[in-house]
């Protein structure tokens, strides 16, 4: 199948998954395009084809040769982002891009402009794949999806190309930071592997943000407005206050590159109580558990002014920079680059100002960088992917299980 009819194939299936929900998968929705890729899988005759009561899909690629070549793996996840829908998503091929303007949608006047987003212009000449301004696209990750089973088929169609064992794997709801929860490490018996889910053509990704989560409750005191003085303590006010006292230049919008931030990402309240959600974020472990402290000593300090319980804080940690177990194996990080180089990519190490399914899985002992899928602007009505970038990305995979068979161990 060709790899573009495959990735738009798996955009027609809605897998949004859904922060607030409890269930494993988030959304049983995500379980529809599981189903497809285990079809697909067994027929094109691949081993071991298993999908689990959770959604999440594994098979394998049998090696063509007795040397010893270790098992490597390629995942992606299946869900998309919580921030718009991907239900009826109508994609579009722009071909030849011109450089200008792309009407995304006339009746609302949803344009796609390089004065907004100025990476289009890298991309002049290519075939765009874009959305009608209603819906996300889905290319993180189902590019990713689409990338790798390509890359399977291709090395079906050219046993010319040795290679030793290879392993898939496919899981649900890494847009809401579970993807790598419920993933059989043990199950899937890979020496070391790549996620397939990351932007622009030749990015590799092997560091990312530490990340925790802190949740801020507030207790206020309600009392008639008329009979309030001295006496009421307004939890929303004190909520403002409480947000005032982080750095207002330490935010997303004002960092970059290695710099952390603190992220207001919810807030409610009443008079009587408030919330207050934060998320932490750092690429240096040290400057991350200082902010950790920071954020401890903000509910001390209101507490002092207001008395103890007034505020209470819950602080957990989510996942850490992958790079304290990447560097452990730098050859995983060699052999991606050359591939890439060998597929006509540059590559380019970049941070991740995030996290990826890989970033838990390299603590739970599959170090497992991030390579590029090639679409851009992820989560929104703006996402779009040039399909030249597909194609090398499909063709990295290829480079990477190549060279890991020609490599000695």
């Amino acid at each position: 199948m060709d790899l573009i009819k495959r990735f738009l194939g798996y955009t027609a299936v809605d897998t949004q998954s859904d922060e607030y929900s409890e269930s494993v998968p988030s959304t049983e929705k995500q379980k529809n395009l599981a189903r497809l890729l285990k079809d697909e899988l067994e027929s094109m005759g691949l081993e071991e084809v298993y999908m689990d009561s959770m959604g999440y899909v594994y098979a394998t690629l049998p090696a063509n040769t007795d040397a010893r070549i270790p098992t490597i793996g390629f995942i992606s996840h299946m869900d998309t982002s919580p921030s718009m829908s991907g239900k009826d998503v109508k994609p579009r091929i722009v071909e030849n891009y011109d450089g200008g303007d792309i009407l995304l949608n006339s009746e609302q006047n949803i344009v796609l402009s390089p004065s907004l987003f100025p990476e289009l212009l890298a991309h002049k000449g290519e075939d765009l794949i874009v959305t009608d301004g209603t819906t996300l696209l889905g290319a993180d990750d189902k590019a990713g999806i689409a990338e790798i089973i390509s890359a399977v088929e291709y090395l079906q169609q050219h046993p010319e190309i040795k290679h030793g064992k290879v392993r898939i794997g496919f899981n649900p709801d890494e847009e809401i930071g579970m993807g790598a929860a419920h993933f059989d490490v043990e199950r899937f018996g890979c020496e070391f592997g790549y996620t397939v889910d990351g932007g622009e053509v030749g990015e590799m990704e092997f560091e990312n943000f530490n990340a925790a989560k802190a949740v801020f409750k507030i207790q206020g005191l309600e009392v008639h407005p008329g009979y309030a003085k001295g006496k009421m303590v307004n939890a929303s006010l004190l909520a403002g206050q409480l947000i005032g006292m982080f750095p207002a230049d330490e935010t997303p919008g004002t960092t970059c590159g290695y710099e952390g931030f603190y992220h207001l990402v919810a807030l409610s309240g009443e008079v009587d109580h408030a919330a207050a959600t934060f998320i932490i974020r750092d690429h240096d472990r040290a400057k991350f558990e200082d902010r950790k402290r920071f954020a401890a000593q903000v509910a001390e300090k209101m507490n002092a002014q207001y008395g103890a319980g007034t505020v209470t804080v819950e602080i957990s940690d989510q996942y850490y920079n992958m790079k304290e177990q990447i560097d452990k194996v730098p050859f995983v990080v060699d052999i991606a680059c050359e591939a890439m180089k060998l597929a006509g990519v540059t590559p380019v190490k970049v941070p991740i100002r995030g996290g990826t399914d890989g970033a838990q899985l390299s603590f739970k002992g599959l170090p497992c960088p991030n390579l590029f899928a090639g679409g851009m602007n992820f989560h929104g009505r703006y996402e779009w992917v040039p399909i030249q970038s597909m194609e090398k990305a499909m063709m990295t995979v290829v480079r990477i299980i190549e060279l890991t068979a020609q490599r000695t161990w």
